[in-house]
């Protein structure tokens, strides 16, 4: 008889495990409170405008490849890819802005352009980071469940990287003499919620990645991957059941035994997989097993973003697809982000305007911007209901002074705002903090909740809050990571998919 699994959470992590355990052969049941896939990958509509709910950079394809062929399909048969080149606009308040991309000849000369004498730590940095990813990215691929994973000898080859006090800007300031430019290679920590002056050096890999195997595009949004994976996962037999929250995980003992719906209704399994946000769960949904929440705030969390979702009447063309407009005074954006309770008017804010790519996502002759604003997370009860509309205002503003979009105000037609409150309230993020825990050394590996809970035989995590970490393809990869353990503990043979190995000695 098939072994039955219960996946509580249809995100990117959940819909991973259920595509490859239901091919595997388990009977895989998914249960996910919202009336859609995805989570923080989910669409949001707006009248005839979509938008990503969350993410909107796909980097590290190639790991998304692998969860696909993992399940014995082909990413390219479900999802409509388009890599960007450019890769992005990054633009700073003296006028300085520089084009990103993936090919290194046109990187050189952008650099050689906006940033002379720069352009030869850039090639230093490019092929000192080949190797560095070449030893690291095989322990992202491994669980550490165990004090024993770190005798593994592919760990060792990691230890420079690893076991140092270097922040991701500590090592930039080996390879760029221009603090602006550095921005241009530290913006990736934004993946993992962190500030760069703060942010383990290790994770310099981030931009190294993307500027060596480029950003793409999904056509629909990236909330199109979370469907086509629920699209795989069904027909490998898996249920979803949307628009279902679950009261509790159940137990005997140490032993997961299913999950009562808030319905009343019990399921119940051989194995259970938790895809809600880490703290939120540990909170909420352990039954007698549950942790404090002081206990849970005594950890580091990542930042939250301050969101806009716009429809427009109008396409602005001459606008790049992706822009980062830096804070005046970035150093300082960070540490008042950081300080979990100063929330910046001198800040940094990201445009996603997908509509020049993408003519899927509003109607002909329309499109939809994307606006996202690191800032504090909602540890300390920032009162957004009263303040998101003026601090709204202010984020148009610096948009219309730093962009081609003079006249946005006029074209809006659809609109959302979602705050951290929002996140915290709307998505069940613990403190809104929409990265999850960061990424400090005593937050890593072993020390980052187990991708098989600790003291527990047969309860999994996947998702941010679990090894490798935040970030799509990490996520993606907890679920692999989590399957594959789930696999090992009841002797079920797999044949793991690697395509990583030809791209990263290329």
């Amino acid at each position: 008889m098939k072994k039955k699994v219960i996946i509580v959470g249809a995100g990117p992590g959940g819909l991973s495990s259920a595509m490859i355990l239901a091919h595997r052969g388990f009977d895989v049941t998914v249960v996910e409170k919202a009336d859609r896939v995805g989570g923080r990958n989910s669409e949001i509509k707006l009248g005839d405008y979509s938008f990503d709910a969350g993410p909107t950079f796909l980097h590290q394809k190639f790991t998304l490849d692998e969860i696909f062929a993992e399940a014995g399909r082909e990413s390219s048969d479900y999802l409509e890819f388009i890599q960007l080149d450019p890769m992005a606009r990054l633009s700073w308040s003296d006028g300085t802005a520089i084009e990103t991309n993936s090919d290194v000849e046109k990187m050189f000369a952008n650099i050689a352009e906006n940033f002379p004498g720069n352009e030869e730590g850039y090639r230093r940095f490019m092929d000192d980071h080949a190797a560095k990813l070449r030893a690291i990215y095989p322990v992202l691929q491994k669980p550490y469940h165990k004090l024993t994973s770190y005798l593994r000898k592919e760990l060792v080859k990691t230890i420079p990287y690893i076991a140092t006090t270097k922040t991701v800007v500590d090592v930039l300031d080996d390879y760029f003499k221009d603090d602006r430019l550095k921005l241009a290679f530290t913006f990736q920590a934004k993946y993992l919620g962190m500030s760069p002056w703060k942010c383990p050096g290790l994770f310099t890999i981030l931009s190294y990645t993307e500027y060596k195997y480029g950003i793409y595009h999904v056509q629909g949004g990236l909330c199109k991957i979370s469907q086509a994976m629920a699209k795989v996962a069904r027909e490998e037999g898996a249920e979803i059941k949307l628009s279902t929250p679950i009261k509790q995980v159940n137990f005997s003992d140490k032993h997961a035994t299913g999950v009562t719906l808030e319905s009343g209704e019990i399921l119940e399994a051989d194995h259970v997989v938790m895809n809600a946000d880490y703290a939120h769960a540990m909170v909420n949904l352990m039954n007698g097993h549950r942790k404090e929440p002081d206990d849970l705030k005594g950890k580091k969390f990542s930042c939250s973003a301050f969101m806009l979702y716009l429809g427009l009447d109008k396409i602005y063309e001459d606008e790049p697809h992706h822009h980062i407009l830096f804070a005046d005074d970035y150093a300082r954006n960070v540490k008042d982000i950081q300080s979990e309770s100063k929330v910046s008017t001198d800040m940094s804010i990201y445009v996603r305007n997908s509509s020049v790519t993408d003519p899927t996502v509003a109607p002909e002759g329309h499109s939809q911007l994307y606006v996202l604003v690191p800032t504090i997370n909602a540890r300390h009860h920032q009162d957004w209901e009263t303040t998101q509309r003026e601090y709204r205002d202010l984020v148009i503003d610096r948009i219309i002074e730093r962009t081609g979009m003079k006249d946005v105000r006029e074209h809006i037609v659809e609109e959302k705002i979602l705050s951290p409150a929002g996140w915290r309230d709307d998505y069940s993020i613990f403190m809104g903090a929409t990265f999850n825990l960061s990424h400090t050394l005593d937050q890593m590996l072993y020390f980052r909740p187990h991708n098989r809970m600790r003291g527990y035989d047969n309860l999994y995590l996947v998702g941010g809050g679990t090894h490798p970490g935040s970030g799509l393809p990490t996520i993606y990869e907890s679920g692999r990571i989590s399957s594959n353990l789930l696999c090992d503990s009841v002797g079920k043979e797999y044949s793991r998919v690697d395509l990583a190995p030809a791209l990263l000695n290329a």
